[in-house]
């Protein structure tokens, strides 16, 4: 799951062509995780893109199977975000609700931890960096995560890998497609 400032002029631009996804499983500790990393390039600049993944309660119009999101408390840059949401794949479907903590370095990144939910480990980081020659952002999404729930092993890297693609696409065509009204908090 997911976890901006005001719109320039002009409509971003996602090259879904310019999004890449990996998933791997890795062991440390002797805990079998999942890393997942992503890299997406879009014509907003890094403003736009960082409204678009702070506007957490406006996350569910169009984040693909996440049901509830809202901020239950700030303190300055650190937020406390619920989620609820379903992970599926063929036709298993898992019920997921997490509360995670968001630490923001407005314009450049985003650190979440997990506090409590259906994940026995769950850390992501989104990264922002400007690209001067077009005037676009490069997005970096970054994760560990260990599901609370059942997951086959053969089907696991592709189950998280779609569900990664999905969001991070989803993200992507926002930022191509904000809304027309002012959402800035």
């Amino acid at each position: 799951m997911l976890c901006c400032a005001p719109l320039l002029a002009g409509t971003a631009r996602a090259d879904t062509a310019k999004l890449k996804v990996g998933v791997k499983r890795i062991e440390i500790d002797t805990q079998r995780m999942y890393e997942v990393s992503a890299n997406a390039v879009v014509q907003a600049a890094p403003a736009a893109v960082w409204k678009t993944l702070t506007n957490y309660e406006r996350m569910t119009e169009f984040v693909p199977d996440l049901s509830a999101c809202r901020v239950l408390s700030r303190n300055g840059n650190e937020v406390v975000i619920e989620q609820q949401g379903v992970a599926r794949f063929l036709f298993m479907s898992n019920p997921i609700h997490l509360v995670v903590r968001a630490m923001e370095k407005p314009m450049t990144s985003i650190d979440i931890d997990l506090i409590s939910g259906d994940m026995r480990h769950y850390e992501a980081r989104w990264t922002l960096t400007p690209l001067p020659d077009t005037g676009g952002t490069r997005i970096l999404f970054s994760s560990r995560l260990i599901p609370g729930f059942y997951v086959p092993g053969m089907l696991g890297t592709t189950m998280i890998k779609g569900d990664i693609e999905r969001m991070m696409t989803a993200v992507m065509a926002r930022i191509d497609n904000p809304p027309d009204i002012d959402q800035a908090r």
